[in-house]
């Protein structure tokens, strides 16, 4: 693959786009081509990162955990898998194996923090990035948390309706004296 097609695949990746042109290139000279037949595990769930893989060409999957009943997630051109890994000792959060043969880019911690070393406006711009996923993250849970706090109102409600004891009728007492 070219210098100029590797260029091109980074640039499809969110953590890399307002990169300059040269530093996409010199990411480009640091990437290693690696190919997976089919079964070959591209990572594997708790194992320690040293990467992250580009894939580029192929598809492959994530098995469901075992005793799930779920179908396979599959994995398409174009996905980033282990991009902590890339930037932080990491482990790999799950099993990612290729389906076809699949043709990925990687790009080790050794080779960025390289490049980090020398051109430390990468740095602030992974760090930058990072910080608005941290963000966005953090803005999703405080939304969820907010819908499961109207629905524990809401049970806590239907609890205690159908706890409340129901009124028996009372006859009026004067009403039972002329009976």
């Amino acid at each position: 693959m070219a210098s100029n097609k590797i260029v091109e695949a980074l640039q499809q990746v969110a953590i890399f786009r307002g990169l300059t042109s040269a530093q996409l290139d010199a990411l480009a000279r640091h990437t290693e081509r690696i190919k997976f037949a089919p079964g070959d595990v591209i990572t594997r769930a708790g194992e320690a990162g040293d990467g992250a893989y580009l894939l580029v060409s192929g598809a492959a999957q994530r098995p469901p955990e075992p005793g799930v009943m779920e179908a396979p997630d599959p994995v398409e051109p174009g996905s980033f898998i282990g991009q902590l890994a890339m930037l932080i000792e990491h482990a790999y959060g799950s099993n990612v194996i290729a389906r076809d043969r699949v043709h990925c880019l990687k790009i080790t911690r050794a080779g960025m923090h390289a490049q980090m070393v020398k051109d430390p406006s990468l740095a602030l711009h992974f760090e930058r990035h990072v910080t608005q996923h941290l963000g966005t993250v953090a803005r999703q849970l405080r939304e969820i948390d907010s819908l499961l706090q109207v629905r524990r109102v809401s049970l806590g409600r239907q609890a205690l309706a159908l706890a409340a004891p129901t009124a028996e009728p009372t006859l009026d007492p004067a009403a039972q004296s002329a009976s």
